[in-house]
C-alpha cells in the first residue's frame, strides 16, 4: 500500500530502490506516528472534517495500536511503503471507512515532519537522562579524588601539576556546555510543523495552534514553506549538539587509553573490562574506550554528512532528505551506548596514588618555585630567568607543596556551582510539559 498510489504498478527495482531501509527505520516513528493521527484528527474533529462518532472509533483504535507498539507487537508489512501507510491500512482493516478520512489536511511530507519532531524530542530526553548520570558520576569522582595529584601536560610535556579532581571535574563541566548545544537543539524541535501539508498549507481551516497545544510543542513552525525547509536543518542542528558530547567523550576516551598505558599507569581497570591479545599474554587492552573513540568519531562526522546530503537543494521537498534518517537514527543509540560504557568504566576506575614521587616529575613543580619567588618580592620576569637556570644546571630543587585556591583550581574545585550549572540548563528543557501533554493525549 502507498499512500500515493493510484492504479498504475511501480517497477519492482524502482520501488526497492525508492523504498530503502524505510521500512526499517520508520519503526522508531511508530509510536509518534500515532501521536501525530491523534491530534490531527482530535483537530479535524474541531473544525468538522470528522464526526464525533467517527473519531471516537478512530481514537479507540489508535490507541489500541500504540499499545501494540510498546509491546512491540507491531511490523510494517513487505508490500506496505511506510509507517503512515501502514496505520492507515490497520485503521482501514479494522473500523472501516472512518480509517480513510485521518490524512485529510495533511500530507506525508507534513506527517514525517511531525513524527521526526516528536522523535527527536524523545531521543533528546533520553541523551540527557545519560548525558546526566555521567555527569553526576564524574562529579562524585572529582570529589572522591580531589587530593590525589596527578600530572599536567601541554605538547604532551609535563607542564604542571594537576589532580585527578580536576580531570573528572573537567569532563563534567564539559558536559554542561554539550547540554547548552543539545537544549538549543531542543528548542528548534519542538516546534510543530503539521498542517504545513506538502509544505504550502490547505484549504481547509485547520487549528494549527490545536494541535501545537495537544502535542505539547512549544510554538508552531509558523511559515508553512519553512515548515518543510526546517527538514535537513533539524538534523543538522541535532547532530551537531550531539557531536559536541562525542567530542567530549572523545577526548576522555583518548585519556583514558593514555594514562592506562605502561608509560603512564596512572589509572587501571578490572580484568573483565579489557580485552587480552591471542599471542601477547601480558596484554590489557583499552578496547571499550578505543570504541568509544571510534563511536564518538563517527558522530563527530554526522553534521558534515548531513549537510552534504542538503546541501544546494532549493525549497520544497525532495526525496534526499529520506536518507537522513539513515545516517541520524543509528547515531542515537550509538551516543547512548558510548555514555553508558563511559560510565561503566568510570564506576570501575582504579586511580594511582603518590604518582608525583617520582622524580621525573620534579620539573612539575617549577612553576611553584617561581611563584614562592614572587611572593617573596623578587619580579617575575627575573624569577623565571632563575629558575630556569637552576634547572639547566641541575641545581633545581623542587618545592611539592601545592597551594591553589582560586575558583576552578586544584585547591577550589568549585563542583557544587558546577552542579548547578547542569541543573540550570537541564530544567530549561521543560520535559515535564511533553510528558503532561502526551499522557493526556494518550490517555484521554
Amino acid at each position: 500500500m502507498k499512500l500515493w498510489q493510484k492504479e498504475t504498478a511501480v517497477e519492482q527495482s524502482v520501488e526497492k530502490f525508492t523504498v530503502g531501509n524505510d521500512r526499517e527505520l520508520d519503526t522508531h516513528l511508530a509510536p509518534f506516528d500515532i501521536l501525530g493521527s491523534l491530534a490531527h484528527t482530535r483537530m479535524l474533529a474541531s473544525i468538522g472534517l470528522l464526526s464525533e462518532q467517527d473519531l471516537e472509533m478512530i481514537h479507540k483504535e489508535l490507541k489500541t495500536l500504540y499499545s501494540e507498539i510498546e509491546k512491540g507487537h507491531f511490523t510494517i508489512e513487505e508490500h506496505v511503503e511506510d509507517i503512515h501507510s501502514q496505520i492507515e491500512l490497520l485503521l482501514t482493516q479494522r473500523i472501516g471507512d472512518a480509517g480513510k478520512k485521518i490524512h485529510s489536511g495533511r500530507s506525508r511530507n507534513d506527517q514525517v515532519l511531525v513524527d521526526l519532531k516528536l522523535y527527536f524530542r524523545h531521543a533528546i530526553k533520553q541523551l540527557v537522562d545519560h548525558t546526566q548520570q555521567l555527569f553526576s558520576l564524574l562529579i562524585a569522582l572529582s570529589n572522591q579524588h580531589k587530593d590525589t595529584l596527578m600530572p599536567g601536560y601541554t605538547h604532551l610535556q609535563i607542564a604542571m601539576p594537576s589532580s585527578f579532581g580536576l580531570w573528572f571535574g573537567a569532563y563534567a563541566e564539559s558536559l554542561v556546555d554539550d547540554l547548552e548545544l543539545l537544549l538549543a537543539a531542543w528548542k528548534v524541535c519542538n516546534k510543530n510543523p503539521l498542517g504545513s501539508a506538502a509544505g504550502y498549507g490547505s484549504s481547509f481551516p485547520l487549528n494549527r495552534t490545536m494541535t501545537t497545544q495537544l502535542l505539547g510543542f512549544e510554538t508552531l513552525n509558523y511559515n508553512v514553506v519553512y515548515a518543510q525547509m526546517g527538514r535537513g536543518k533539524t538534523e543538522r542542528i541535532l547532530a551537531q549538539a550531539m557531536s559536541s558530547i562525542a567530542a567530549t567523550l572523545n577526548r576522555l576516551a583518548m585519556d583514558a587509553c593514555l594514562y592506562m598505558n605502561q608509560n603512564f599507569g596512572f589509572i587501571s581497570f578490572p580484568d573483565e573490562l579489557t580485552t587480552g591479545s591471542s599471542i601477547m599474554p601480558h596484554k590489557k587492552n583499552p578496547d571499550v574506550w578505543e570504541l568509544i573513540r571510534g563511536r564518538s568519531n563517527q558522530i563527530q562526522a554526522l553534521p558534515t554528512q548531513i549537510t552534504t546530503l542538503t546541501t544546494n537543494l532549493p525549497s520544497g521537498y525532495f526525496r534526499d532528505m529520506q536518507l537522513l534518517k539513515e545516517a541520524l537514527f543509528p547515531a542515537f543509540n550509538s551516543l547512548m551506548s558510548c555514555l553508558d560504557m563511559s560510565k561503566l568504566m568510570l564506576k570501575n576506575i582504579k586511580i594511582k596514588d603518590n604518582i608525583l614521587d617520582d622524580d621525573k616529575y620534579a620539573y612539575l613543580f617549577s612553576v611553584e618555585v617561581v611563584n614562592n619567588l614572587v611572593l617573596e618580592g623578587v619580579p617575575f620576569r627575573e624569577a623565571y630567568k632563575k629558575v630556569g637556570l637552576d634547572i639547566e644546571a641541575g641545581n633545581f630543587k623542587p618545592e611539592r607543596k601545592i597551594n591553589h585556591t582560586h575558583e576552578g583550581s586544584i585547591g577550589n574545585l568549585n563542583l557544587k556551582e558546577v552542579k548547578a550549572l547542569m541543573a540550570e540548563v537541564k530544567a530549561q528543557f521543560n520535559f515535564e510539559k511533553v510528558d503532561k501533554a502526551i499522557k493526556a493525549l494518550v490517555q484521554e
